[in-house]
C-alpha cells in the first residue's frame, strides 16, 4: 500500500491568468496605479523638490495655489503646502504599511492557532476577538491613545493593536475549513508537526485571503491615523501627516480652503484606491469564481 504525502497531494491551484484577470478590472488597475504614483511622489518627491516642509516664512503666509515658487500655496506659517503634503504622505503611508504588517502578523498568528486547534482554545481566542471587535474602533483608539505618548512608533502600534481582529477572524475561518483537507491528512501521516502543518501546508492556501485583508488594512490604518492625528493624539507638530494638516486647517476653511481640501483629497484618493485594490484582489482570488 502506497502512502501519499503532503507533496503528493497538491493544494488547491491558484486561479489561472491571475494577472490577466486583475488587469481586466479598470477600477483595480486605476487604484493600483494611483497608489504607486502617490507612494513614489511621497518618497521620491524631495529629490525633485527639496523644499524644507518645516521652513517658516511669515512674509508668505496663505499664498494661494499656483503662486510663484509654491505650486500648492503656503499655510498659516508660510510653509510650503506641497512639501508638507509630500512629507505627510511619507508619514501616513509609512504608518499605514507598518501598522498593516503588524496587524496581519498578530491576526494571522491568533487565527492560525484558533482555527487549527479549535475546541476550548479556539473558542476562548475567538471570544476575545469578538470582545475586541465589540468596542467602536475610534473610541478604542482614543482610549488607548491616552495611555501612551504620541509619536510615530506609538501611533503605528496603537493602530495595529486595534486592527488585527478582522484578520484573525478571517484566518480562523480559513484554517477551520482547510484542516480537514486531504493534503493535511497526508502531512499528518508523514509525521509533520502541528507547527509545520500550520505554517508550511495551510498558510500558503490561506495567503489569498490574508493578502486581501492586508490591502484593506492599509486603507483602514491610514484612515485611523488621520482620525487620531486630527484629534491631536497622533503625529505631533512640527512633523506633518495628512491628519494633523487637516487639524491645523480647520480654522481656515473659509479664508484658505485649500489647506483642508488638499490633505483631505489625498486621504480620500489613497483610501479609495486601496479599497478598489482590495476588492479587485478579493474577486480575482475568490476560488468559487
Amino acid at each position: 500500500m502506497t502512502v501519499q504525502t503532503a507533496s503528493d497531494i497538491a493544494a488547491p491551484a491558484a486561479p489561472r491568468g491571475f494577472l490577466r484577470q486583475l488587469m481586466a478590472r479598470p477600477a483595480t488597475m486605476a487604484g493600483a496605479g494611483l497608489i504607486l504614483l502617490m507612494t513614489l511622489a511621497a518618497f521620491l518627491g524631495p529629490l525633485v523638490d527639496p523644499t524644507d516642509p518645516d521652513r517658516i516664512d511669515v512674509l508668505k503666509r496663505f499664498l494661494p495655489p499656483l503662486s510663484p515658487g509654491h505650486l500648492l500655496g503656503t499655510d498659516e506659517l508660510g510653509r510650503d503646502v506641497l512639501a508638507r503634503l509630500l512629507g505627510g504622505g511619507r508619514i501616513s503611508l509609512a504608518i499605514g504599511f507598518s501598522a498593516m504588517l503588524l496587524s496581519v502578523v498578530i491576526g494571522t498568528a491568533i487565527g492560525m492557532v484558533a482555527g487549527w486547534r479549535g475546541g476550548v482554545i479556539g473558542a476562548v481566542l475567538m471570544r476575545f476577538v469578538d470582545a475586541m471587535m465589540a468596542f467602536p474602533t475610534v473610541f478604542l483608539v482614543l482610549a488607548l491613545a491616552l495611555l501612551i505618548s504620541p509619536g510615530l512608533a506609538s501611533t503605528t502600534i496603537l493602530i495595529a493593536a486595534t486592527s488585527w481582529m478582522s484578520v484573525a477572524r478571517l484566518v480562523e475561518g480559513q484554517y477551520r475549513s482547510l484542516r480537514t483537507a486531504d493534503y493535511v491528512a497526508a502531512a499528518r501521516t508523514a509525521g509533520a508537526s502541528d507547527l509545520r502543518i500550520m505554517v508550511v501546508e495551510l498558510l500558503p492556501n490561506a495567503a489569498g485571503a490574508i493578502i486581501v485583508a492586508a490591502t484593506l488594512n492599509v486603507a483602514r490604518a491610514i484612515l485611523l491615523e488621520s482620525y487620531v492625528s486630527y484629534l491631536g493624539y497622533g503625529i505631533q507638530a512640527p512633523m506633518a501627516s495628512w491628519g494633523n494638516m487637516l487639524n491645523n486647517a480647520q480654522v481656515y476653511l473659509t479664508s484658505a480652503p485649500w489647506l483642508a481640501i488638499l490633505p483631505g483629497l489625498a486621504i480620500t484618493l489613497t483610501v479609495t484606491s486601496f479599497n478598489f485594490m482590495g476588492n479587485g484582489l478579493r474577486d480575482t482570488l475568490d476560488p468559487h469564481r
